[in-house]
């Protein structure tokens, strides 16, 4: 077998502590905003002149959280319910043999830091906090985008967007501009697929608060709230 080296040139820095709750893929909470972080070798802002002209990137990364050993040729898509299978690379599972992810983003800005060098400021992005990130590309509309294309098995996965009830006097504990975003991850279930107790009370870690709720049909109510950062 060929091994071939590969390096990490920057990392996402996000408000997922965690996988979980991470949207399942990017786009989905255009209100999430993430920042990427190059590493020491790659901050040479010549590596992005021209880069702010483009609206979106393309994101090759790693699912640092679900490297393993060996492969599996068949998963289980949460959006089948976690009982029928697929092949893996009719899928976009992280369990895959070589870990890649690929997002596209919305590029919000490019600023330039004394203590990072340049960052790129991205929204909609799928990524937890730390995530190694392999190469950065310029989404091209004219041959990245097929409106003819089908989805294959996603297209009939169906709606599983939560209606959310998010109490003002706990939804006031998070910085405002977190809110939008909070409630966006949280209307696409972040629950496992296999999990379906009502009276069962889920945490999300995000922005740094834990954030508690439950689910019942189709509707998810946040009952607490807690600041981690003061939490002991």
């Amino acid at each position: 077998m060929d091994n071939v080296h590969i390096q990490v040139i920057a990392r996402m820095r996000s408000d997922f502590a965690t996988k979980f709750g991470i949207p399942r893929q990017s786009g989905l909470v255009e209100e999430l905003r993430s920042t990427i972080v190059f590493e020491p070798e790659f901050r040479n802002p010549d590596a992005l002149r021209g880069i702010e002209d483009f609206s979106h990137l393309w994101i090759i990364w790693q699912f640092s959280e679900a490297v393993r050993s060996g492969w599996s040729p068949t998963v289980r898509p949460p959006r089948l319910g976690g009982n029928t299978r697929m092949g893996v690379f009719a899928t976009r599972s992280p369990f895959r043999p070589n870990n890649l992810g690929l997002s596209s983003v919305k590029l919000l800005g490019v600023e330039h830091t004394a203590e990072f060098g340049t960052v790129l400021h991205v929204g909609g992005a799928d990524l937890m906090d730390g995530t190694p990130i392999f190469d950065i590309k310029p989404y091209i509309p004219y041959g990245d985008c097929h409106p003819e294309a089908t989805g294959g098995f996603t297209d009939t996965a169906g709606e599983f967007l939560l209606k959310v009830d998010f109490p003002t006097p706990l939804l006031e504990q998070l910085p405002e501009d977190k809110r939008a975003a909070a409630i966006g991850v949280l209307s696409h279930d972040p629950r496992p697929s296999y999990q379906r107790k009502p009276d069962r009370i889920y945490g999300l870690t995000f922005a740094g608060f834990d954030i508690r709720f439950t689910v019942d049909k189709d509707t998810l109510t946040v009952c607490d709230i807690v600041d981690k950062s003061t939490a002991d």
